[in-house]
């Protein structure tokens, strides 16, 4: 059993994860964490680089959810441009968000990920919904609390860095 603190994967940005890679481990929905993870929580515009990754994923064999502890309405504002699934209210790293996913998608959990910036909520979550869980880092950490929690999680970065995707 897989120690719930460390990621299956890491990453330094979601734009690294490619369909290729994610077939290739046999991942064929891809839930994804929102502020941090798609865009800064200043903002709902992805880069150019974040859009182009949208798009092709979109494309792709892979399905995309967005599961996300926000309760704001640019969440699913975003994923209705996007035309991308959400839960918002997920309350990760509780499992209600990550099993309502899970139903509404309705592959085996171990053709799921979840990726995410944060290991107390997007990793821990994961890993208790028997998903696999893959760490990106926090596009911006805007404030003195989740410049802590990064603090907080080093030791566990640290431990998972031979599980690092390169591109």
């Amino acid at each position: 059993m897989n120690f719930p603190l460390l990621p299956f994967a890491v990453t330094e940005r979601l734009t690294d994860l490619t369909p290729e890679y994610l077939k290739e481990q046999g991942i064929r929905l891809l839930m994804l964490d929102f502020d941090n993870t798609i865009v800064p929580y200043t903002t709902s515009d992805p880069t150019e680089e974040m859009a182009s990754w949208l798009k092709n994923m979109t494309q792709s064999d892979i399905q995309l959810c967005v599961v996300s502890n926000s309760k704001k309405d640019r969440v699913k504002i975003f994923c209705e441009q996007w035309q991308i699934p959400c839960i918002t209210h997920a309350n990760k790293p509780f499992s209600r968000g990550i099993r309502q996913c899970l139903a509404k998608f309705n592959f085996p959990r171990e053709a799921c990920a979840l990726v995410g910036d944060q290991i107390f909520t997007d990793t821990l979550g994961a890993n208790g919904c028997g998903v696999r869980p893959i760490l990106v880092k926090a596009i911006h950490n805007h404030n003195i609390w989740l410049k802590l929690r990064h603090v907080a999680e080093k030791p566990f970065i640290l431990m998972a860095r031979n599980r690092r995707i390169c591109k």
